[in-house]
């Protein structure tokens, strides 16, 4: 049995506004000169060692910085030339310029965030790399504003399990992608139930853990979204206090899903006749415009508004 992954309207506002207001306070931490990780970068058991020197060198101090994830999902699959690749919560732009310089100058890559701070950072990130092959646009990955088979890789990083309704995140990177695209992304899982009221915490959702979901209930959502040849695979497990929470904050009970917290990887593919058969866009990712930070359109390499 998978878990009831049913938000309210009211609990799901609380959240999207929650995580806002913790990402728009790490990138101003960055921005002021200090690492958002709160345990020191890489010492951080979740964020720390994600990525080695031969990945970061080159690319702006404040992008390294700014990096909440906890994988690294630019290692998880092979990108080529000329690809076009979606990273959904982009944060301060780390794996896009990643992307940017493996898909090449006929290639391009999207960041996607709801976070004017993050976004702020990230198009500074962008300026300070020189890239050209690069656009930051403002928006929810519930209601990603492209259209619909237009990019061949969707990537993350810890991002989805941040998100009230997960469902409808996996039924727009299916709406994206194209026929054969793959969907690439860190995230953090439960391997096994956690308490409902661990579920219900705040400050334990927007620190990853009350947002997990179950790998059957991740593969069960991947499935009915459309897509194939799904894969999770873990890569660290870690405890509620390693995840940077109080327990003296958490309810009672707490203890019972302590340790099923584990960062993975998260493979799929949308099918290759699945061209005429994707699930409905939205209205908001159906139509919606490529908006940057200050609501301008973003629309690609030929774009000055997104830097």
């Amino acid at each position: 049995m998978t878990q009831d992954t049913t938000i309210g309207t009211s609990a799901a506002d609380t959240i999207t506004e929650q995580v806002r207001a913790r990402y728009a306070g790490a990138a101003r931490q960055v921005q002021a000169g200090g690492s958002c990780c709160a345990s020191g970068g890489a010492e951080d058991p979740v964020t720390g060692s994600l990525y080695d020197a031969t990945q970061t060198e080159g690319l702006p101090e404040d992008a390294v910085l700014a990096s909440l994830g906890c994988g690294n999902p630019t290692a998880l699959i092979d990108l080529h030339a000329g690809q076009t690749v979606l990273d959904l919560g982009s944060g301060g732009g780390i794996d896009v310029l990643l992307s940017a310089r493996r898909v090449g100058p006929t290639g391009f890559v999207y960041g996607v965030d709801m976070t004017d701070e993050m976004l702020a950072l990230a198009l500074a990130n962008k300026a300070t790399a020189g890239v050209t092959n690069v656009a930051f646009l403002k928006g929810r990955i519930g209601e990603i504003p492209l259209p619909t088979n237009s990019v061949d890789v969707v990537i993350s990083n810890c991002v989805i399990n941040l998100a009230a309704d997960k469902g409808q995140v996996l039924r727009e990177a299916f709406r994206v992608l194209t026929p054969g695209g793959r969907f690439a992304v860190s995230d953090v899982v439960a391997d096994g139930p956690v308490p409902a009221g661990l579920r219900s915490n705040m400050e334990a959702w927007v620190g990853c853990l009350a947002g997990a979901l179950e790998i059957d209930t991740y593969t069960d959502l991947l499935t009915r979204a459309g897509f194939e040849d799904v894969g999770i695979e873990i890569t660290r497990r870690y405890t509620v206090e390693e995840a940077g929470l109080d327990p003296a904050t958490l309810p009672t009970g707490w203890q019972d899903g302590d340790g099923k917290l584990a960062s993975a990887f998260v493979r799929a593919t949308k099918p290759h006749a699945a061209g005429a058969t994707s699930p409905p866009a939205t209205e908001a990712g159906r139509a919606a415009p490529i908006a940057s930070v200050d609501g301008g359109c973003c629309g690609g390499s030929g774009s000055s508004c997104c830097g």
